[in-house]
């Protein structure tokens, strides 16, 4: 029995050593994206022994007893997980992202934070969420996605652009944020040359901590980052693209032929005049919108390739786009060749050179749009009753009014022609001195070559058209006397230009970041910037082009006489900045943060007197949820935030504190009089730039797992706008060609509340949702204007109407300003009873208010008019939703603005212009309307700027709901692919909205005080497309 059992106990200490010994676990980490991941770090727990992946995601680790040991995989971005070995020889790991917001990287001025340390108003948008969007700009991928920022459409054509507005209009100028590209000086014009699928990320400055850019920032920084590789990483091949069509979202309810007819015979015979039509049963008639809108097609194509080395990173792109007009076709396109470079190489352990290069090249054409004279305010107010076509083969003329031509014919004469190759690129060597310095050297360059040609053929769209270039329909042109008697032939012409735009920034600077004791954090940065901007360019125009054809457009082959009526121009600038910056940041256990910023920027746009500024920024923060005292389980972290600080602008003309000697003179030398030049605007030696004090306080709270709460208040005011007033005549500059000088005077104040709600699920899982809401309230004041000024006019309403857009003390930058109207006056008996006396009224006209109260309504001034509304809408929202469901995936972007208003200004006033169906309820006796006025044809003051002409413009839309499918790895194998995902996709779905208007989401073409005039916007698309994503 004993030797039984010591042979029992032999065998079982035998067994024990067996497994006891050391057993090899070897396995292939990922991503949840299905790519491998290299250097993921791999510890046995509680002991030093580990190692890393290869640059094929593969690692291989001896542990000591394989039933014991347990695993721990680290890396960057991504959650930590430990695993059991438990016996087994093989164990592969999907990463899954790390889902900690406050980890979360945010690029700022000249470094990087994390959203826990960050002291000031930020927001940030990843590549992903762009890409999704399958948007043609980048700054149309901010609309929706961060509170604050507000994205108008200043046209809805092929390579339209946008206007970016950061917490509101700050200035009667320019109020473009700076834009940088890899930290490249980027402007928003030119944001049509970046494809969105190269960007990695941007992030949003919104407060006075965009002062680390000075003098450049007063209306907020946006920072892109475009795509970069991996370390140790093999190459990764996608290939990505999609295809769709285009349609209008809406057409307006214009009248057709028959109701045309009706109504503009009773508006003719009312006034007593002979009616233009003998028969009114003419059915449908001619239905211009739809033969001057049409489907459109829109795609976009890109491959790209990353990975990297130990010490070298790549990320090589390409990709082709391409978007038909819904207006005009391949009249109205735009094309976009890009090439993209990011390189960075470890030259030593310290010192790291990065290298950026960004290529595109542009092809766009454009026809009429957005003004009075445009093709779709031409199609708005064409007749039905004409046909596009005469018998004869010929365009039709609409010969009744003299400003209205046939749009078909319109958009077939129009050549306009631009192209751009533009060169981005930035060459930067980071040097790091030690565990605590680092010292950068950045040069960045920004080059565009921009080409045009516009040909004007001869054209004759009708007698007496002022837009007629021919003297008659047979083409012949016109004579022009150069001389007593001499008289030449004014035929076809070309205009073509060349431009060359440089940028050229240099800038050092030296960054610090040491913790003390483990509690003490200190960051600093100390720097000094050159910038550089200078441009030039040539135009021509010649004349008597051959065969009046778009085959021969071209200068060398003018035929003019002598080369009389030909002419050129030109044009060159240069302006500098020279900045210096420091930046201090402290910060106590990541719980007390506070830091100051101090710019000091030297511009050659301003005088003498006002040449050097000096901007600083004080902020501080107080993660609350760090305090021994919080104990709310529910909310996981808490952070009070405030800012202070002083930014500038000086986005105005080069110069403009000089004197110019570009007026005309009349002098006597020797008793004969001879005309030459002289002061033309006067000098300002003490302009000096704009300077924005922005306040912010914020709260930032997350709450439990997966939720998210930021709310920001802030106060905006700007001071000093730059205004080119009129001025007493006694400074010398009221002659011919005279201008008064560029002054500071004005201020304006922006004042908001910013709310931000999210909510995501554990991203590891096969299915999850996100919600991410945000809410922006502005309020936007004129404080001042310049003394003696009451109110600086802006756009006209109808031609050559009234002014309709003011900037004025007390109200909304570019708010509208005209008659308020009370209902329609039903009879005689009611006009002869008013206390108010309305010159010229009658039955059927509007009734306006007497805003002054004297008895009378003044049409010859302003005191009988009031505000109507502003185009700055009160809220904005926007909605973000994603789920997925095992291989499925959803998500939607909901934009919305409430509180705005717009200007119904396409419709032409003269007796024959087409009109939309409202007025088929028009007054046609007492009590049948109490608001549209009666049809005539006589003088009335109906179509004086009033509230009837005001819309509400507030509206819903869905810019984008995409579906996707990822098919199975397993599937794949064979194709050695690691995902391929396909999917639909629809922009523009649906707008909820009362406006009669194409498109309420209307920007701006003329400055501030153009926004919100409609004179036949030409709309955004509504599109649906199909899409893939292979990667390899």
């Amino acid at each position: 029995m004993k030797q039984n059992l010591f042979l029992l106990f032999v065998i079982s200490a035998f067994a024990i050593s067996v497994q006891a010994q050391k057993t090899t676990v070897k396995g292939q980490i990922k991503d949840d994206t299905e790519f491998t991941v290299p250097g993921v770090t791999i510890v046995e727990k509680g002991t030093s022994n580990g190692t890393i992946t290869d640059m094929d995601g593969n690692y291989s680790l001896e542990v000591e007893d394989a039933n014991e040991a347990v695993l721990v995989f680290s890396f960057m971005g991504f959650e930590t997980q430990e695993m059991a070995v438990a016996g087994r020889s093989s164990l592969d790991i999907e990463l899954a992202p790390s889902i900690s917001a406050l980890d979360e990287v945010v690029v700022v001025g000249y470094g990087t934070s994390t959203k826990k340390e960050v002291t000031g108003a930020t927001a940030k948008v990843t590549g992903e969420n762009i890409q999704k969007l399958n948007i043609p700009r980048m700054d149309q991928a901010l609309q929706g996605q961060v509170s604050g920022v507000a994205i108008n459409t200043n046209s809805g054509s092929p390579g339209g652009s946008s206007s970016i507005r950061i917490r509101g209009l700050s200035t009667f100028g320019d109020n473009d944020p700076l834009i940088l590209v890899d930290g490249v000086v980027y402007d928003s014009e030119g944001l049509n040359a970046l494809n969105p699928s190269d960007i990695e990320s941007i992030n949003v400055l919104k407060d006075a901590t965009a002062g680390i850019y000075g003098v450049r920032a007063a209306n907020g920084v946006i920072i892109i980052e475009t795509k970069k590789g991996s370390a140790n990483s093999k190459p990764r091949v996608e290939v990505s693209g999609y295809y769709g069509i285009q349609q209008p979202a809406k057409k307006l309810s214009l009248l057709n032929a028959q109701e045309y007819a009706t109504l503009k015979n009773e508006a003719f015979g009312t006034s007593g005049d002979d009616v233009p039509f003998a028969n009114t049963d003419l059915g449908e008639g001619t239905n211009w919108q739809d033969s001057v809108f049409q489907n459109a097609a829109i795609q976009n194509y890109n491959v790209s390739i990353s990975g990297g080395s130990k010490s070298t990173t790549y990320s090589v792109g390409g990709s082709y786009f391409s978007q038909d007009g819904i207006v005009g076709g391949d009249k109205s396109n735009f094309t976009r060749f890009n090439g993209r470079l990011n390189l960075t190489t470890d030259i030593t352990e310290r010192v790291k050179l990065t290298s950026i290069l960004l290529y595109t090249h542009e092809d766009r054409k454009t026809l009429p749009e957005n003004g009075i004279g445009s093709v779709l305010y031409n199609t708005i107010n064409a007749f039905p009753t004409d046909p596009i076509r005469s018998t004869n083969g010929n365009y039709t003329y609409l010969e009744e009014v003299s400003d209205i031509i046939n749009p078909i014919a319109q958009m077939e004469n129009t050549h306009n022609n631009a192209w751009v190759d533009k060169i981005v690129g930035k060459e930067e060597l980071a040097i790091k001195i030690n565990d605590d310095f680092t010292f950068t050297n950045r040069a960045a360059y920004n080059y565009a070559l921009v080409d045009s040609k516009t040909f004007s053929p001869l054209v004759w769209y009708g007698p007496g058209k002022a837009q007629n270039s021919a003297i008659n329909e047979d083409l012949d042109p016109s004579l022009v006397e150069i001389g007593d008697s001499v008289f030449i032939e004014r035929g076809a012409s070309v205009y073509e230009s060349r431009a060359t735009y440089l940028d050229l920034n240099f800038e050092s600077y030296l960054n610090y970041a040491h913790t003390f004791n483990t509690h003490h954090s200190v960051k600093a940065t100390l720097g000094t910037s050159v910038f550089q901007r200078k441009g030039s360019g040539l135009n021509g125009t010649a004349f008597n082009i051959p065969n009046n054809s778009i085959e021969y457009a071209d200068i060398s082959a003018n035929l003019a006489p002598g080369g009389y009526l030909n002419n050129v121009g030109s044009f060159q600038y240069e302006e500098r900045l020279l900045s210096s910056f420091l930046r201090a940041e402290y910060g106590y256990r990541y719980k007390y943060l506070i830091s100051a910023i101090l710019r000091r920027d030297g511009s050659t746009k301003f005088g003498p007197n006002s040449k050097w500024g000096m901007f600083p920024t004080v902020s501080s923060a107080w993660v609350f949820s760090e305090e021994d005292f919080f104990n709310v389980e529910a909310i996981s972290f808490a952070k009070l935030r405030a800012s202070y600080g002083i930014s500038g602008n000086d986005q105005i003309q080069n110069f403009a504190y000089r004197a110019q000697l570009n007026g005309e003179g009349v002098y006597v030398f020797d008793d004969v009089i001879q005309t030459g030049v002289a002061l033309g605007r006067a000098s300002n030696p003490d302009l000096r730039w704009e300077s924005t004090r922005q306040f912010n306080v914020g709260l930032d709270i997350g709450i439990g797992d997966g939720f998210s709460f930021t709310t920001n208040y802030f106060i905006k005011n700007t001071v000093d706008l730059l205004f080119q007033p009129d001025v007493s005549g006694v400074i010398g500059s009221y002659g011919p060609g005279g201008q008064p000088p560029i002054i500071n005077a004005g201020d304006v104040s922006n004042k908001g509340l910013e709310i931000e709600l999210g909510y995501a699920t554990d991203p590891i899982k096969a299915y999850g949702f996100g919600a991410n809401f945000n809410m922006t309230y502005l309020r936007n004041e004129v404080l001042r204007t310049p003394d003696g000024v009451d109110f600086l006019p802006g756009a006209n309403f109808g031609v050559g109407g009234n002014v309709a857009t003011r900037f004025e003390e007390g109200y909304d930058i570019g708010y509208f300003h005209g008659f308020e109207t009370n209902g329609v006056y039903q009879s005689q008996a009611e006009i002869d009873a008013s206390d108010v006396i309305q010159e010229g009224a009658k039955p059927g006209d509007l009734r306006y208010v007497d805003q002054n109260g004297d008895g009378m309504i003044n049409f010859s001034d302003d005191t009988d008019k009031k505000e109507l509304g502003s185009p700055i809408p009160d809220f904005t929202f926007g909605l973000n939703l994603n789920a997925k469901l095992m291989r499925f995936d959803i998500s939607a972007n909901i934009f919305s603005a409430i509180g705005q208003e717009i200007i119904r200004n396409y419709e032409r006033q003269p007796p024959y212009a087409n009109q939309l169906d409202y007025v088929i309820n028009r007054w046609v006796g007492p009590n049948t309307s109490e608001y549209d006025p009666r049809l005539t044809t006589e003088a009335n003051r109906n179509t004086e700027f009033s509230d009837y002409y005001v819309e509400k413009g507030d509206f819903m839309r869905i810019k984008n709901i995409q579906i996707g499918y990822t098919i199975p790895k397993s599937s794949l194998e064979k194709l050695r692919m690691e995902s391929i995902r396909v999917y639909v996709s629809a922009n523009n779905i649906l707008t909820l909205t009362n406006y009669q208007g194409y498109d309420p989401e209307i920007g701006s073409n003329g400055g501030p005080l153009s926004a919100g005039v409609d004179y036949g916007f030409y709309p955004q698309a509504r599109s649906v497309m199909g899409g893939f994503n292979f990667k390899f």
